[in-house]
């Protein structure tokens, strides 16, 4: 992905977004979504494959072939791994990626549920580096869901700094440190947004220095596991949105 140039929060230049889907449901739930991916002129950053979990327990024919139809479209295409805000025994995790690698062939990884403190950061660095040794060039998201220490930027290609509801989402500010990065190191995802907000959410993705987004009008109150799973009722338009330039 090409790198863009942000600026600071609070300055108003362009920031040209594109979507970053966290991991829709599996493809025999939710068809019409992964179909819905390999469409042209989707403007697509990343998709998360989540097959149980993670990477199930033995290869998906279903997802082999998800796959395969959006590596055919250039799309990155990135392995769920939930770290469990760094619970996870470091094992576990490898023996995830080498699944991911071995059957999916992703180019990078979704880090879920990574851990944000100072505390943490030595386990995650290591497990970067044992990422990248592992699939060269591997592109790295980190879900924090919030923003971290600093010292994240340092390992990341790119961190989620918000995961959360529209009404939060509205009032949320970009943290200082974040405004020596460039937009494509930051994405926000969020859940509960009304289709009469979308233009407003697009501007403060713009305006926050976020290149990357997945707005959806689902929640957590009303769908059964994760509001990211399905299309949102309003995919089309925030398609067409992002196209058109709308939040520059």
């Amino acid at each position: 992905m090409p790198h863009l140039t942000r600026s600071a929060p609070g300055t108003a230049s362009s920031v040209t977004l594109g979507v970053g889907v966290p991991g829709y449901a599996h493809p025999l739930v939710a068809p019409v979504e992964w179909a819905e991916l390999t469409r042209p002129g989707t403007p697509l950053h990343w998709v998360a494959l989540n097959v149980a979990d993670g990477p199930g327990s033995r290869p998906d024919p279903h997802c082999l072939d998800a796959v395969r139809r959006l590596r055919n479209t250039g799309v990155d295409v990135l392995g769920h791994l939930d770290l469990a805000r760094g619970t996870r025994p470091f094992p576990d995790l490898i023996r995830d990626v080498h699944h991911y690698v071995d059957w999916y062939r992703v180019g990078g990884f979704l880090l879920d549920r990574c851990p944000w403190g100072p505390a943490e950061l030595p386990g995650v660095r290591r497990l970067a580096s044992a990422l990248r040794g592992l699939v060269p060039g591997a592109h790295l998201v980190l879900g924090h869901g919030r923003h971290p220490n600093p010292g994240y930027a340092e390992i990341a290609d790119q961190m989620v700094t918000f995961s959360g509801s529209w009404g939060d989402y509205r009032w949320s500010q970009a943290e200082e440190w974040t405004a020596a990065h460039p937009a494509l190191r930051f994405c926000h995802l969020v859940y509960g947004l009304p289709r009469g907000h979308l233009e407003e959410a697009l501007r403060i993705a713009r305006w926050q220095g976020a290149a990357t987004v997945f707005f959806t009008d689902r929640t957590q109150l009303r769908d059964v596991s994760s509001p990211w799973e399905a299309l949102p009722g309003y995919w089309d338009e925030l398609v067409s949105l992002i196209g058109r330039g709308v939040s520059e």
